[in-house]
């Protein structure tokens, strides 16, 4: 099994000592400061009658409220930006019901783990998003905090201490030379690589994931199928708009359909058409 399968990543965050090793290393903090995470439904609330559902991959929840939702997304796909916003804020305005104080709203977190360069700009691999002033740069809050972390920028030397980047190998790993290799970093990337052989090893949990993988690479192959059926479309209207601007200027169809090379059946129906 591979880490950067949704299924996988759920299934290897199911284990507390994993929840807390990763937690721990995305907030900064010492494993003895958070002591200890507890997993939330993973559906939202609609937040009002025919409101929009939200479905978050993993939800943790800290002793002390702060929230985090964790996702493996191995795709980039349209309105992205939006959907995490839209998690986000759910997850924000949940922690009150009618008539709760403000001050009860905890932190919160969405963690988007890519196996695609969502950046192409730059080579920076962890990002952290808050809300700042645009002129000043000051910090207005960090109750919201959007973490976007691109596997595919990790560099080959990870510096040393950087735990975010030691986890990020272990997630990006494809053989098991990788997964020894982090394992001996420490207990936590350990657990997570035994847990790892766990599931390997159970036969249903391995019909899951390569349901799971298969559905990816069906729906994968469609957007693909989909885009260039859109690019054929596309380049098909295209050469039509151009047949007509040469019939306007006096080419025959015939001429009209050698040089955008129609069919010459199709370039007739277009010049009924168009007359």
């Amino acid at each position: 099994m591979l880490p950067v399968v949704d299924f996988c990543f759920k299934e290897l965050l199911q284990n507390g000592k994993v929840r807390l090793g990763l937690t721990a290393a995305l907030l900064g903090r010492r494993t003895e400061e958070i002591q200890n995470t507890f997993l939330l439904p993973t559906i939202l609330q609609r937040g009002r009658k025919g409101g929009k559902e939200g479905i978050l991959d993993v939800r943790v929840v800290l002793r002390e409220g702060t929230q985090m939702d964790m996702e493996m997304q191995v795709d980039y796909f349209e309105f992205w930006e939006e959907r995490i916003l839209f998690y986000l804020c759910r997850m924000f305005a949940e922690q009150l019901e009618r008539g709760d104080s403000y001050e009860k709203l905890k932190k919160c977190v969405h963690v988007s783990i890519l196996d695609f360069i969502y950046f192409p700009q730059d080579h920076e691999c962890c990002r952290k998003i808050h809300f700042r002033d645009d002129k000043t740069g000051q910090s207005y809050s960090d109750k919201l905090e959007i973490q976007i972390l691109e596997l595919r920028k990790l560099p080959e030397i990870i510096p040393e201490g950087d735990d975010v980047m030691m986890w990020m190998r272990f997630f990006s790993g494809r053989r098991r030379e990788d997964f020894e290799r982090m394992a001996k970093m420490n207990e936590y990337l350990d657990e997570a690589y035994g847990t790892l052989l766990v599931l390997s090893a159970d036969e249903k949990k391995r019909l899951e994931y390569e349901a799971r993988e298969r559905a990816l690479r069906d729906f994968n192959t469609q957007m693909y199928s989909a885009e260039k059926r859109g690019e054929m479309r596309g380049e098909l209207k295209k050469a039509e708009r151009v047949l007509k601007e040469l019939l306007a200027r006096g080419f025959s169809v015939e001429e009209g359909a050698a040089i955008t090379e129609i069919d010459i059946e199709k370039a007739k129906d277009i010049f009924k058409d168009w007359m």
